[in-house]
């Protein structure tokens, strides 16, 4: 073996390195895969390094494997999770690992190892806090079919248009991060499943973390096993998740970006315009046009004004009282373009259709949107465009096999 490798002690509890390769029935090619990972670091690793293959909810004998390969390849050990998800695997052994740097890789070992030394390099050295491989910049060689081609591509580009994210492939199965910045995200990751990787990333760039991108060799697995729309279902839910409970975890001081705010304005203002036209139906059996407009337009106002502050330009602490002040005179701004719009319908249309006097104050509203999120954003929170800080949180304690999380280690004897 080459003189590069390192001395692998199994009782090393704190490597530069630890790998973990979270599996689920995976009973027929895990012994291949592992067998394969484990020559590639006797012969090329840099660092010392520690394999982990956790087994989480599996029905086939898998830790049975997994079992098997930690006795006898020193180095490597086994855990089985009774709950399934990848997410919560990864959560559960990075949360307790003693590794500077923690990784990950599908077991099918689509991507190339020879993109491993890069990917952890730059984590190892300091120079960044995240690492991920991608399939989607330019370098990179993908051999896989059309159909995950561009699921995969919209997925990212889905990502671009509203959450704002700035990295190129969320989805590829091989990421790295420093512990010390693991240890500072995980509490705030909520999913236990394939989201995870898409909600710890975004999460990162938040909070103004460093994320290194490795173009990667990459050749899908015709065997895979995952669940492409469970799985995309699942993300669609992530997103909408983070969309509408975005935790606090943006550097203070620093804007959200314009795009991020663009769409959470729009996905407020499309509520606030669901409420307003309920509101208006209501009042207008019993009140005239312009006191239906009025009153709905008020009321709304107020809630849009405590939303945005809040979801969209994220603002913190005292003014709410005078952020809303000049919240009504952008209301008023709103006001005067609908009743505007109302005047002009009336005079043109003596009786105008009630569905025609909704389809006019659509409209108005619309143009009025503009007008009202540009005061928002450059006056009524010009001054508190905060967006929050790194919640201060206790680390999670470290499973243990008798911990709330259970944790079986077949590393020491069989199940």
């Amino acid at each position: 073996m080459s003189s590069l490798a390192p001395v692998l002690d199994p009782a090393r509890v704190q490597p530069d390195v630890e790998i973990v390769v979270p599996v689920h029935n995976e009973a027929a090619g895990l012994e291949r895969s592992i067998l394969r990972l484990y020559a590639h670091l006797m012969s090329s690793a840099r660092f010392t390094w520690q394999v982990t293959v956790v087994d989480n909810a599996s029905t086939d004998g898998t830790s049975d494997v997994a079992y098997r390969l930690s006795r006898h390849l020193p180095g490597v050990r086994a855990f089985r999770l009774p709950a399934k998800g990848r997410g919560g695997a990864l959560k559960a052994m990075w949360s307790r690992s003693g590794a500077t740097v923690l990784a990950y890789m599908d077991v099918d070992l689509s991507t190339d190892l020879n993109a491993l030394l890069p990917l952890v390099a730059p984590l190892l050295s300091g120079h960044s806090d995240v690492a991920i491989g991608t399939r989607l910049a330019r370098g990179s060689r993908t051999l896989r079919g059309p159909k995950r081609e561009v699921i995969s591509r919209c997925y990212n580009l889905l990502l671009h248009a509203t959450l704002a994210t700035r990295f190129s492939d969320a989805q590829c199965g091989f990421k790295a991060i420093r512990a010390d910045r693991a240890r500072e995200l995980l509490p705030l990751v909520e999913d236990t499943g394939w989201f995870f990787d898409t909600e710890l990333l975004v999460l990162a760039e938040r909070v103004g973390l460093r994320i290194h991108e490795v173009p990667v060799d990459w050749v899908d697995d015709p065997d895979s096993r995952v669940d492409i729309v469970a799985a995309a279902r699942a993300d669609l839910f992530g997103i909408a998740r983070l969309l509408l409970r975005p935790p606090d975890v943006a550097p203070a001081g620093t804007p959200l970006p314009l795009a991020t705010q663009v769409t959470r304005f729009a996905l407020v203002g499309v509520l606030s315009t669901l409420a307003y036209l309920v509101m208006y139906v209501a009042l207008r059996g019993t009140l005239s046009a312009q006191t239906a407009n009025a009153l709905a337009l008020l009321a709304t106002t107020v809630g849009n004004t405590a939303a945005n502050r809040r979801f969209t330009f994220r603002v913190r602490g005292r003014g709410a009282v005078q952020q809303q002040l000049r919240g009504l005179i952008a209301f008023g701004a709103a006001l005067a373009v609908t009743a505007g719009s109302l005047a002009l319908l009336h005079r043109v249309d003596a009786s105008p259709s009630r569905l025609t006097e909704l389809v006019a104050l659509v409209v108005a509203n619309l143009m009025a949107t503009v007008l009202r999120f540009t005061l928002l954003r450059h006056w009524v929170f010009r001054r508190h465009r905060v967006v929050g800080r790194l919640r201060s949180r206790p680390p999670e304690p470290v499973p243990t096999p008798s911990s709330v999380l259970p944790l079986t280690t077949t590393t020491g004897s069989p199940r």
